[in-house]
């Protein structure tokens, strides 16, 4: 089981709080796609094993065009072992969608739609400076859900300064109005590098408020999960057999291949990243160069990075796992990290698993971290 990720590194506008990479000069996207198919080629030992997941993301994909999306498509299907069912999935704003481009991405194979709304508050959205209206929002939904692309996740983004309780609550509701399958749920961040941030340092905007997140977390996971949905991951919330199965299998550690600037990969060994620089991407591939920088994992890096992504998510982590993965003295650690945590009350036990509470759930990066094994192992 193995997946394909594809960062698409454009936006028709800037989006405050972001700080993936992108740039708002679309004129190079065509050259882009040109040295984004011929990466695909020249990454094609990467992955030996049957592609299950194909994830277009940003960036805004929805920007591309049929020629574009089929081309890249027929690429990876020519240079790769494809499993005959796939997750495909495209992230798409709600200001790009409508009949005609639905149609033609159903038609090269997309059947997964992750639509950016963050928010149906108008002020949120111009807090945010989100390119789309509360308008167009409606419209996107309802016109993916009339074209028939029932695998439906939407983003929604909670936390923000100008969002009240009952706002929060009546951006929820939405979702069981429309029947939607998935949602990804994300608190608002102040990252390094963005408008954001210097926004904030500038007493421009209100700074964000921990407390009033922790409380819009419990919201939403209450109400989502009123609904029927899983709470299968701190930031995802989906009805039973809706689970996005490409984010699924990153935080299982299965294999995958990023491609595009400033797109990771993984491979249980490694981990590479692409240069973020959308000229020197493009002209390092036409010389037939990869321009990446990789860092070889260490046995304690493996097991740091199991315990973020494994208390991340409601099966929680595994003993028997750390022992046969990591070997006796990873697990020794870890029963003794549960047992200096058992006076929190923190866990939830089912056999050798142990997951997160829902109360503790908010603070789940925090708990893993008290797990961590600094350096590079344990002491024998």
């Amino acid at each position: 089981m193995a997946g394909i990720y594809l960062h698409i590194p454009f936006c028709k506008k800037a989006c405050h709080y972001c700080n993936f990479h992108f740039s708002t000069q679309t004129d190079t996207i065509q050259s882009f796609v040109e040295a984004l198919i011929r990466e695909i080629e020249l990454q094609k030992s990467y992955i030996n094993e049957p592609i299950e997941t194909i994830y277009f993301g940003g960036g805004t994909p929805s920007l591309l065009n049929e020629p574009q999306l089929k081309a890249i498509l027929a690429a990876i299907y020519t240079h790769f072992k494809v499993a005959t069912t796939i997750e495909c999935t495209l992230e798409a704003n709600p200001d790009d969608i409508h009949p005609i481009k639905l149609a033609a991405w159903k038609q090269v194979g997309i059947n997964r739609l992750s639509i950016g709304i963050q928010s149906f508050q108008a002020s949120a959205l111009t807090w945010m400076n989100r390119a789309h209206t509360v308008e167009q929002s409606h419209a996107a939904i309802e016109m993916a859900k009339q074209a028939g692309i029932h695998n439906l996740s939407i983003d929604l983004i909670y936390g923000t300064p100008t969002l009240t309780d009952q706002a929060l609550m009546e951006d929820v509701d939405w979702i069981q109005h429309y029947q939607i399958n998935h949602v990804s749920c994300y608190a608002l961040t102040v990252e390094d590098k963005t408008a954001l941030k210097k926004l904030i340092e500038k007493g421009q905007i209100e700074a964000v408020d921990p407390e009033k997140q922790a409380k819009h977390f419990e919201i939403v996971s209450t109400r989502l999960m009123a609904m029927g949905m899983e709470h299968y991951e701190i930031s995802n919330f989906s009805k039973p057999g809706f689970r996005s199965q490409h984010n699924s299998n990153y935080w299982s550690g299965t294999i995958y291949l990023g491609l595009g600037p400033s797109a990771h990969s993984f491979n249980t060994i490694s981990r590479q990243w692409n240069i973020a620089n959308n000229a020197l991407y493009i002209q390092s591939i036409a010389n037939g160069q990869l321009n990446f920088e990789i860092e070889y994992l260490t046995e304690a890096n493996r097991y740091n990075e199991y315990m973020m992504t494994s208390l991340r998510r409601m099966e929680g982590f595994d003993l028997d796992l750390i022992e046969a993965r990591f070997g006796k003295r990873y697990l020794n650690h870890s029963i003794a990290m549960i047992q200096a945590m058992r006076s929190k009350n923190i866990f939830q036990q089912n056999g050798n698993q142990y997951s997160l509470k829902k109360e503790a759930k908010f603070l789940a990066d925090g708990i893993a971290s008290d797990f961590f094994i600094l350096g590079s192992a344990l002491s024998p």
